[in-house]
Order: C-alpha cells, then sequence, then structure tokens
C-alpha cells in the first residue's frame, strides 16, 4: 500500500472564519460529511451547506459557557481510532463512532489577547492617546479564558493519528489543503499528512510556549524591534531579574544590550571574587596591577555599545571605575548601557549624569544619587536582583531553532599556559586575564588591548584578525593611550604570526590567545624573538 486515503469526513472547530469558506465548499463538492461546533457550525450553516452539529454527535449539548464542546470519546475516537487495526475498528463499530479523517483547527488567539493587554498597559504608563487601543481594558480573565483547550487537544490527536487523518491547525496552512482538495480530489500521501502533522505539532508547541511565558512572567509587548517597522515582544519575567526605579520602557535594543552588559559583568565578578579568595588564602600569589597583594575585590564598571564594551575598568571603587571605563571610549559612551556591581553613590551619580547614557545598572543606589539620575525622566534606572540565568541559549536560524549551552568558561590564571621562554609579570598575567574576560563578550573576530585593568580599544565584528587588531590600536592612539606595556587578547587563534608582529610594533608585551592553529609555533617564535610573552588558554570565545 502507498499510504494513500481519501477524506470523507471532517471536523471543522476554528476561531477565525476568514479563508474557510472556499475549504467548506470545496469539501462539500468532494461529497465529504461535515461536523462542526458553535459558530463555525453557524459559518456553514449560513453557506446552505449541510453539517452536522457535534452535539448531535456525542448527544452531550456545549457545556460551562463553551469550554467543553469536542472533549468526547465520540470525537476523539473517531479521530485516534487506527483504520488498520482490527480491534480499533471493531470498537469503532461497536460504539457508533464514525471515523474523522479531517480536522480543521484554528485555535483561540491567546497571543493576540496578551498583546492587546499589553497594548492598553503602555498607552496608559505612557499616557499615550493615539494608539490604536478601543473598549475597555482586557482582564485577566479575558486572558484565561482565550486557553485552547478542545483544540489544542483535537490538533495533537490528529497529529498522532497522521498515518489516516489530516491535520490542518492554522489558517496558514488553508492553502496546502485547498490544493490537497483541488489537485489531489481529497486524496493525499502519507508524506503529506506527516508534513502537516509536523507543522500541527510546531502549532502546538508555540501555543503552549506562550501561555508559558504568560504565567512565568508575561508575553511584553516592546515598542518595536531593533528598527521602528520591526514588531517585537519579550517572553520572560523582567520583574524577575530588574526593579526599574525610574525611565521609559525597555527596547528590544535595550534588552540585547542589557543581555550583554549582564553577563560580562558576571564574569568579572566572577574572576574578582576568585582573585579575592586566592589571595586570603596566599596572598603573595595574587598581586593587582601595581604588584600590591589584592585583600579583596575590587569594583568593576563597564559601558557597553550594540552588545560590545566599548569602555570598561576595575577598580577599589566606583567611582574610580566609572572614570576608567568613561576614558576608554568617551564618545562612543554616548547613548550606552552602564552596568556595575557596586552600590551607586552621589558622587558616581554626579559623574555619569555628565553624559547622555540609556540604562545604568547596579545593585543599589543612594538615595542621593538616585535623585540626581532621576533629573532626566527617560533615564531607566535598574536595580540588579539575584536571579538564575536560562540554562541554555537559543536563537532562531533558518527554518529552525539553533540551542547550546551557555559559555561560562572563565579563564584564569591556572588556564593560561606560558608558550614563550618568556613569562608574563603578574601585572600581565592580571591584565591577560581582564582582556580575555572583555574579549570572550566582543563580537569575533574580536581583539582586545588593556592596561592597567581598564580597556583601552578593541577591535570588533571583523572580518579578518588583522583589521581587528589594527582597528584597535588606531582607536587607542585617538584617544592617546600609550600601548607600551599594554597587554592583546585573540577570542581565536592566530592563523598567521602578523598579528604578533603589529602587536610589538605598538608597544604590546604580552597576548592570550587559545592557540589550536596548525601555525601556532611560528607565532611563539616570533613571540620569542620580539622578547614577548604569549599564554594558551585552549579556550576559544566566538561571538556571532
Amino acid at each position: 500500500m502507498d499510504g494513500t486515503k481519501r477524506i470523507t469526513s471532517a471536523l471543522l472547530s476554528v476561531y477565525h472564519k476568514d479563508g474557510l469558506e472556499p475549504i467548506v465548499r470545496s469539501l462539500h463538492r468532494l461529497e465529504v460529511h461535515l461536523y462542526s461546533t458553535g459558530g463555525t457550525q453557524e459559518f456553514i450553516e449560513k453557506l446552505g451547506i449541510p453539517v452536522t452539529p457535534v452535539e448531535e454527535l456525542t448527544t452531550y449539548p456545549s457545556i460551562l459557557g463553551g469550554r467543553v464542546k469536542t472533549l468526547h470519546p465520540k470525537v476523539f475516537g473517531g479521530i485516534l481510532g487506527r483504520r488498520g487495526s482490527e480491534s480499533d475498528v471493531a470498537q469503532l463499530e461497536e460504539y457508533a463512532i464514525p471515523p474523522i479523517d479531517l480536522v480543521v483547527v484554528d485555535l483561540y488567539p491567546f497571543e493576540e489577547t496578551v498583546a492587546e493587554a499589553m497594548k492598553s498597559r503602555i498607552s496608559t504608563a505612557l499616557d499615550v492617546t493615539d494608539r490604536d487601543v478601543t473598549g475597555p481594558g482586557v482582564t485577566e480573565a479575558d486572558i484565561i479564558e482565550k486557553i485552547d483547550i478542545g483544540g489544542i487537544s483535537l490538533i495533537r490527536a490528529a497529529a498522532k493519528n497522521h498515518n489516516d487523518v489530516v491535520i490542518v491547525a492554522s489558517r496558514g496552512q488553508y492553502p496546502e489543503l485547498q490544493r490537497i482538495l483541488d489537485q489531489g480530489q481529497g486524496k493525499t500521501a502519507l508524506p503529506e499528512r506527516k508534513a502537516l502533522a509536523a507543522a500541527a505539532f510546531a502549532v502546538s508547541a508555540d501555543y503552549d510556549s506562550a501561555i508559558h511565558n504568560w504565567f512565568t512572567g508575561g508575553t511584553h509587548v516592546l515598542r518595536y524591534g531593533e528598527n521602528p517597522h520591526q514588531p517585537a515582544t519579550f517572553h520572560g519575567d523582567l520583574n524577575g531579574m530588574f526593579e526599574q526605579l525610574g525611565g521609559k520602557e525597555l527596547s528590544y535594543n535595550n534588552l540585547l544590550d542589557l543581555d550583554s552588559a549582564v553577563e560580562l559583568i558576571d564574569d568579572l565578578a566572577t574572576w574578582q571574587q576568585d582573585m579575592s579568595g586566592r589571595a586570603q588564602s596566599s596572598p603573595e600569589k595574587q598581586q593587582d596591577m601595581s604588584g600590591r597583594a589584592q585583600s579583596r575585590p575590587e569594583t568593576p564598571f563597564a559601558i557597553l555599545k550594540h552588545n560590545n564594551a566599548c569602555g570598561c575598568a576595575v577598580r577599589s571603587t566606583v567611582k574610580e571605575a566609572w572614570d576608567a571605563a568613561l576614558a576608554g571610549d568617551p564618545v562612543s559612551a554616548f547613548g550606552g548601557v552602564l552596568i556595575t556591581t557596586a552600590p551607586i553613590d552621589n558622587a558616581t551619580a554626579e559623574a555619569i549624569d555628565t553624559i547622555f547614557f540609556e540604562i545604568v545598572c547596579a545593585p543599589s543606589y543612594s538615595d542621593d544619587a538616585l535623585r540626581t539620575l532621576r533629573k532626566k525622566k527617560n533615564r531607566i534606572i535598574l536595580i540588579r536582583k539575584p536571579t538564575a540565568k536560562p540554562a541554555r541559549k537559543l536563537r532562531t536560524a533558518l527554518n529552525g531553532t539553533l540551542e547550546q549551552a551557555p559559555d561560562t568558561v572563565v579563564d584564569g590564571p591556572a588556564n593560561m599556559k606560558t608558550a614563550t621562554l618568556k613569562a608574563p609579570t603578574a601585572a600581565e598575567l592580571n591584565d591577560l586575564v581582564f582582556a580575555n574576560i572583555l574579549v570572550k563578550h566582543t563580537k569575533s573576530n574580536a581583539i582586545v588591548l588593556a592596561k592597567h585593568n581598564q580597556l583601552l580599544a578593541s577591535g570588533t565584528g571583523q572580518t579578518s584578525r588583522v583589521d581587528a587588531l589594527e582597528q584597535a590600536i588606531a582607536k587607542a592612539g585617538r584617544f592617546n593611550f600609550d600601548l607600551k606595556g599594554a597587554v592583546m587578547a585573540s577570542d581565536a587563534f592566530f592563523p598567521f604570526p602578523d598579528c604578533v608582529g603589529i602587536a610589538h610594533a605598538a608597544g604590546i608585551s604580552a597576548i592570550v590567545q587559545p592557540g589550536g592553529s596548525i601555525k601556532d609555533n611560528e607565532s611563539i617564535a616570533a613571540c620569542n624573538a620580539n622578547g614577548q610573552a604569549m599564554v594558551i588558554t585552549g579556550n576559544r570565545h566566538f561571538k556571532h
């Protein structure tokens, strides 16, 4: 057998009726027996086409305000009964259950209802009067009622029994069904049914994910996506991660920058905590940039633009860390996202108040600092809450989804194996760890230059590692940084020793890279000839 099946009966239960009429007329033309519910049944009857109410099949009326209509053995038995199973066929006959060959469902508009509720909320919060919001506000009860039960059950049942049943789970699949009815005269092959079943399970998964997201923190309708013509939403619990003390609603780009900022600052905090622990247990082995033993973690402060750090430094006070971070690139800091691990006092608030920025994020603020920062009403002020981050990273690609574990590796001194005749000094090693954390969070191909726990410059998102290095050197020169004694970090190996020579000519004394090139020995030899130190971590940190 080739698995070809003819559609002789169909159950239609849809929320939106647009696009349904041609389907119904084609089914009638092919003498398919129609079953339907509620509004769909009325729609079919108005077309003058015969239809059997589901209530007549089940002998039960629609009850509980329409919550229970199709949830009955005579419906699900007709869908799930296996035509090739003698026992299934016998039971269908015993209980007078007619087989159902086609199920057409369009689910209650849960996401649309949530979006309407968010639109109303945003309009109220921002006092916007020209938005397309009509009628009374959408309540939580309204959203709950748009959680489809019968429809999602019909989809899963029909998709499970795709060996015998055709499932159409959304209006987007009407064209494919129409093709089957017109060209195939109601006959379907197993690959067609299997493809529709796969699409149906995708509809089910997306629908359940939307409901889960709403229950666990909600779906946030954003002002727009990366650009004003792109609608966008955020699914997650923002309130569980941040307390917003002022400013406008967070945007799509704000959230992307915040994600990068949080990832970077957490790695810097991990490093500082590790330094503190090792200094307390063995002070002579852990020294700061001046060669002094560090007895406590210092404060990192970072400034990000377009997911990359344009300024970053670690200092003994939050104000000193801000000053050093801003010095790295005061031009790019304009409109940036600021983040630190220390409470912000008024001296720091007054310093950052002198520039325009989008967001500041810290664990807390003094009362005076809040008064200073709130002078500009659109400035977003966030308190970071202790929150577990997702165990997996997801992103869409092509016609599917990519999933990976997050890059949680923070390469400390123990990971850095000296490959050259000259070993880095304690101060250089400290800077190499700092620079390597920064390059991990910089778009590839990436190069980071640092000295005294301060980002001097970076080359970001280049197609050539030489281009990335030359970009970084040029940028450091633009802000009058002396690269003599600076260190360089690369997110991936050097395929050729050319970057080593360029770095040496600029005054860079130590290099960290993951290693792994077939020409590592050439880069190491170039360092030896130049009197540079090179350490290898074994961990690549591409960021695309």
